[in-house]
């Protein structure tokens, strides 16, 4: 057995005062007398031999820069990936002025904090070196005491090409390989991504450009103080099982310049529990712990579907300066692997406040190859399509960002729970003690300022390493193995895993997925079989075999990856196509396709079971190509879900106990075929449509076994269900005949099978069926009638050699109104009310992103916000 319970408490902080920083040179005057300058705003930007010279926002990229003073065009236009390639080949230089107030000058340390540089530079201020960075995802603090003039500082970002940096690096491992050194040819993309600290998807992948972006991509700003100042709060919870009592531990990172004593005053007034205690600084930096014994009983955060998301305030006043104000929140999350009866390997599932919860989601990658073009709305609409769904997890996978504070803070109030994984994907990676060095520290900043997301429910070193070394992704032959499994436990295990259990014990972690989980551990931490459905998570892609057939999914006990192909609506890529291009053998459907065979893949599989598209005009066709192609995704993804859902509780040749989808991928970079089920921009595609019916909370589940039909009824909860079966032909909305199974009462949090009928025998006694002729459909509903799951289907035969299909008749009317500007762009913060906000036990949100203006929040209706793929409006009342 190995089961291991993660108490937790959290909180974050509700307001980042730096969000709203407008001019350079403006001061804030935060607690413990810190004066922060905060340098966002109008920099100037020119590349290597000065031949382009503008000015820039920070925070900002290069991309950006150049397209939004006019320099390029949109580089997601047709073939601007290629024909901007340069962009990414040179180096630039960001400069700004700025002045310092007197009364600030004179303080005792000045430190300059870069939250984020994308990726490597070298720093000046007035001329003077004052550091380099290497790693996108850490914050950079200078000290630039004595450097600071009366008048106007000069302080220069010198941005080297992560192209060229990530090359002169590979080449300069000269001891061994590091493979892979290059993508496939197909994705179009730059070399050696694994030797550099940064987005690794940015250099390109099968779903996505090959952007390698430069730039100030997250604020900065001037700190100066006299004694001290506060780097990071974090929270450890601490559950007393005997006494049924929460604590919450507080941490405090202190940077202390002069040695001082002081207080901190912790309360949340919700619950009636606050405590003040001494504090004592020593110069140098410093974590102080402070623990909260609680004086009342907690409402627990849930999973959405599963129960409220209770968020209260939590106050931290240091030396009674006012304090800041956090949202905490209560959960515990076991990640069980232990035994199971009548099954060799172990259990693989999450549960949450002492109950089993199925994780029903899909993967996210990063919203936008350019970072400062993401948005709040971006976000918030695809966590709310993600909530529309029926989801309660998301995997944040490995080959992109750790996201914007703003995400997690969402996930917490829509009670989306976060797989998150640390930025390493498809590839092995060096082990030079420099790397080592900036990725430890990478992780810790990552980790304090993510800990405190009720969310976050488990840590995951990589995406597919352990695999890739396991399968031989990479023919590394048998003798120099062992090098690079010593390599791979160095760092996922010997510094990834033992910062994490240092800085978080209110989670799990997980070195890789896919991972056989404790058997990978036992097996020296790269299983022989990490795709072993005993144990773990499993990926599975299979793109000839016929995704109809659900005998040749793997009965796995987590699918944290698994999907198909499809294109985007015609909508979405005639924004950066011609009408030259609107055809599935151009060399725009070649270029932007970055899946090896991936179009042929798509028709091939739809071509099983349906007509494929014959029409004489070529954009109708083509528009027919894109729809067959979401329309095979839908159905494929829909039968292997069901497959996974129904799995739940069987155990069959020792394998089931399936407890987690999530299918691949939910969003989409740019333009273009990919796994996702939401387009670029918001649309969704129609299997989202369909998720939201296969992640509904009450499902019934239809597949052919054997020459019977089997039906399973498949509950997040509980009560008693009737299945009700009814036979339709092709050729009429009215039933063929009816059947009802007894009434049956379906396993709480499981599956049952409610209905079981030979079909042969079902078309006989329906009279004038066939296979062809008609088609079965099914759902749950109360012993009194009521309907309490989607409606279902089960096809008898492929589409294609449907009889009796007639063509419909249907007439589409749009509708436009006062608000039929919002019809037409993207609502933003300033001109509707799209956000969903739960409930906060204190009250309400006070976060900046929850706050809107509403005077439009009652134009649109739900249902026509819900036809534009947006979130309803009806939810924000």
């Amino acid at each position: 057995m190995n089961r291991v319970v993660w108490s937790f408490a959290c909180f974050y902080l509700l307001e980042v005062p730096f969000l709203d920083s407008a001019l350079a040179s403006e001061v804030k005057r935060p607690s413990l007398g810190v004066d922060i300058i905060s340098l966002n705003g109008k920099w100037q930007l020119m590349n290597s031999n000065s031949s382009v010279s503008l000015s820039a926002e920070v925070p900002g990229c290069v991309h950006t820069t150049l397209q939004r003073q006019g320099f390029i065009s949109d580089p997601y236009y047709r073939f601007n990936d290629l024909a901007y390639r340069w962009i990414s080949l040179d180096n630039w230089t960001y400069t700004t002025l700025f002045s310092v107030p007197t009364h600030v000058r004179g303080k005792g340390k000045a430190v300059l904090v870069f939250e984020g540089v994308d990726t490597v530079s070298t720093i000046s201020l007035n001329g003077v070196t004052i550091g380099k960075t290497d790693n996108m995802f850490r914050r950079y603090d200078f000290e630039v005491t004595g450097l600071l003039k009366d008048e106007e500082n000069v302080l220069q970002v010198w941005v080297m090409s992560a192209v060229t940096y990530a090359s002169q690096r590979s080449h300069a491992h000269t001891e061994y390989r590091v493979p892979p050194d290059c993508p496939p040819p197909v994705q179009k993309g730059e070399c050696h991504v694994n030797f550099i600290r940064k987005a690794q998807s940015s250099f390109s992948w099968d779903w996505g450009p090959s952007f390698p972006t430069l730039g100030i991509w997250k604020g900065v700003r001037l700190e100066v103080f006299n004694t001290s100042r506060v780097l990071s709060y974090t929270t450890s919870p601490k559950y007393d099982s005997e006494h049924s009592s929460w604590n919450v531990e507080v941490e405090l990172f202190f940077d202390v310049f002069v040695a001082s004593k002081g207080l901190v005053h912790l309360s949340i007034p919700l619950l009636q529990s606050e405590a003040e205690f001494q504090l004592s600084l020593t110069p140098g930096q410093s974590k102080k712990s402070f623990v909260l014994q609680l004086n009342q009983s907690v409402s627990l955060w849930w999973p959405f579907g599963h129960g409220e998301q209770f968020l209260y305030y939590l106050t931290i006043d240091v030396n009674l300066e006012g304090g800041e104000t956090f949202n905490v929140a209560f959960r515990t999350v076991e990640l069980v692997q232990e035994p199971i009866p009548s099954s060799p390997g172990l259990s693989f599932y999450f549960r949450i406040n002492g109950k089993p919860i199925f994780l029903k989601g899909s993967n996210w990658i990063p919203v936008h190859a350019f970072q400062d073009q993401v948005t709040t709305d971006m976000i918030t609409i695809l966590l709310r399509s993600a909530q529309k769904a029926n989801m309660n997890a998301l995997r944040v996978w490995g080959g992109g960002v750790y996201e914007q504070d703003i995400f997690y803070s969402l996930c917490d109030m829509y009670g989306i729970m976060i797989w998150q994984d640390f930025m390493f994907a498809c590839a092995l990676y060096p082990t030079e003690k420099d790397f080592i060095q900036t990725v430890r520290e990478e992780v810790t900043q990552q980790v304090r300022r993510l800990k405190s997301h009720p969310s976050v429910v488990i840590w995951s070193g990589n995406n597919e390493n352990e695999a890739a070394i396991a399968t031989d992704w990479f023919n590394i032959s048998v003798a120099a193995r062992p090098l690079y499994v010593k390599d791979y436990v160095n760092l996922y295990v010997e510094n990834i895993r033992d910062i994490v259990l240092q800085e978080d014990s209110t989670r799990p972690f997980l070195v890789s997925s896919p991972t056989n989980g404790v058997e990978s551990e036992k097996e020296g931490w790269v299983a022989k079989d990490p795709y072993d459905p005993h144990y773990g998570d499993t990926h599975y892609y299979s793109y000839y075999k016929d995704c109809w057939d659900w005998t040749a999914f793997p009965r796995t006990r987590f699918a944290s990856e698994y999907g198909f192909q499809s294109w985007p609506s015609l909508s979405t890529l005639s924004k950066v196509s011609v009408s030259s291009d609107w055809d599935f053998s151009s060399n725009f459907s070649a270029h932007r396709q970055h899946h090896e065979d991936g179009n042929q893949q798509m028709l091939k599989q739809a071509e099983l079971h349906y007509i494929l598209p014959n029409s004489t005009d070529p954009v109708q066709k083509y528009r027919d190509t894109i729809y067959i192609t979401q329309v095979m995704q839908a159905q494929c993804v829909k039968i292997q879900t069901e497959f996974y859902r129904h799995s739940r509780s069987d155990i069959i040749e020792g394998k089931g106990h399936t407890m987690g989808t999530l299918y691949w991928q939910l969003n989409d970079i740019w333009q273009g075929p990919s796994w996702s089920s939401v387009e670029f921009g918001g649309k969704w595609k129609m299997l989202h449509y369909w998720a939201t019916d296969f992640y509904a909370p009450i499902l019934s589940a239809g597949v052919e076994d054997k020459g019977d039909l089997l039906i399973y009824g498949v509950s997040d909860s509980h009560s008693e269900k009737l299945s009700g079966v009814r036979l339709h032909s092709w050729s009429s909305f009215n039933a063929v005949c009816s059947l009802e199974s007894n009434v049956t009462k379906i396993k709480a949090g499981g599956s049952t099978l409610v209905f079981q009928h030979s079909i042969s025998a079902l078309l006989t006694q329906c009279g004038n069926c066939t296979r062809r002729s008609c088609i079965v459909a099914f759902h749950l509903s109360s012993p009194e009638g009521q309907l309490i799951s989607p409606h279902n289907h089960i096809f008898l035969s492929s589409p294609r050699y449907a009889e009796g299909l007639q063509k419909p008749n249907i007439t589409v009317r749009t509708i436009h109104s006062h608000t039929h500007h919002l019809q037409t762009h993207p609502p933003t913060l300033d001109n509707s009310l799209i956000y969903y906000i739960p409930k906060i036990m204190s009250g309400r949100a006070q976060t900046k992103a929850s706050l809107t203006q509403g005077r439009f929040a009652r134009a649109i209706s739900a249902e026509e916000w819900m036809a534009r793929q947006r979130c309803s409006i009806t939810d924000c009342d």
